[in-house]
């Protein structure tokens, strides 16, 4: 053991420290939310239960990433990658409009950013981290093979040293390097790597993209089409998983939300900060009751003033837990107290 005399509440708060940053990682190499704690926890489980073989020849921070990626790249075995829906089926025009569910384990998860995004004071540091989450670029990691995706992550998201990552995976610096050239490459050839790709999100949001959002809750929460038409860009994707269908263009998404998505009239959007992008928890009218209740946490892509990008995730038990939110909302007096 490198420090004998640490105690057992010594050691939990020292691992503890590095949950967060660790659940990005892991979030990163998953895909998936809770696959992501779930790797933690055993990261963290394992580290505890070894620590008195921990001699310190490196930092414990590179010791949990070592043990946090031997997790992941093995729950990567089965080989299941998670995806958006435009990454498995066509886009589907709104007269053929089929609302056809696949299973969990399918789907590219919504991670709000608290869990994933550690406090860091290098502003520069930090908008790499926000932009490492979002979701088109974990798409896009999630094509690469496991090593691979270890690599540019440790490399292009951590800035780890080849030597460093290297070390960790066991193998050599060569090797390294050739497994980042390739994961570049397969990026670039996705367009996942892409600045538009990442969505074009200042950070903090600037005057004119807070007044896009204020616009679309205005138009979301009074229904109001034509204002909605005006916000979303002409090649704008709605998606809404665990359907698999989406919709490319202003005429369908709106047309869809008058017509399958009709209920949602009246809803009211509570903000969330999820995956490195605006985004809101959809509370949507209960009937005869003058309440509402959880339907969806919506993520936001936008670029060039417009929204390119509409993700509805629709498995309300798990998502809104994840965010801290409450299933239900009561009235309308009450519910400003509710959303603060």
């Amino acid at each position: 053991m490198s420090d004998g005399t640490a105690t057992v509440e010594d050691l939990d708060v020292r691992l503890e420290k590095h949950r967060v940053e660790l659940t990005g990682y892991c979030y990163r190499m998953l895909g998936s939310s809770f696959e992501a704690e779930d790797a933690v926890q055993d990261t963290l489980v394992r580290a505890w239960r070894s620590y008195d073989k921990f001699e310190g020849r490196s930092s414990m921070r590179s010791w949990l990433y070592r043990i946090a990626t031997n997790v992941c790249l093995d729950m990567l075995t089965a080989g299941n990658k998670r995806a958006r829906p435009m990454d498995l089926t066509d886009s589907t025009p709104l007269a053929q409009a089929a609302l056809t569910p696949r299973a969990d384990n399918t789907w590219l998860e919504p991670m709000p950013d608290a869990r994933v995004l550690p406090t860091v004071a290098d502003p520069a540091e930090a908008a790499v981290a926000k932009e490492s989450v979002r979701l088109a670029f974990m798409a896009a990691l999630q094509q690469l093979p496991p090593k691979q995706r270890a690599v540019l992550i440790l490399r292009e998201v951590l800035a780890w040293k080849a030597s460093e990552v290297a070390e960790l995976l066991g193998t050599t610096v060569a090797s390294v390097n050739s497994a980042l050239q390739r994961a570049r490459a397969t990026l670039s050839e996705s367009g996942g790597g892409s600045a538009a790709a990442r969505a074009a999100t200042s950070d903090p949001l600037d005057e004119e993209q807070q007044k896009l959002l204020d616009r679309y809750v205005a138009a979301f929460e009074g229904y109001d089409m034509a204002a909605l038409t005006a916000l979303l860009h002409e090649d704008a994707v709605m998606t809404m998983p665990p359907f698999d269908l989406w919709l490319t263009g202003p005429a369908d998404i709106t047309g869809f939300m008058t017509t399958l998505g009709a209920a949602c009239a009246d809803s009211h959007l509570v903000p969330v900060a999820v995956n490195g992008l605006p985004g809101f928890a959809q509370y949507k009218p209960e009937p005869g009751t003058g309440g509402y209740t959880a339907w969806a946490v919506q993520v936001l892509e936008i670029s060039e003033g417009r929204i390119t990008g509409f993700h509805c995730f629709l498995d309300t038990q798990r998502w809104f837990p994840l965010f801290g939110l409450p299933l239900q909302l009561e009235g309308q007096g009450d519910e400003g107290e509710e959303r603060a």
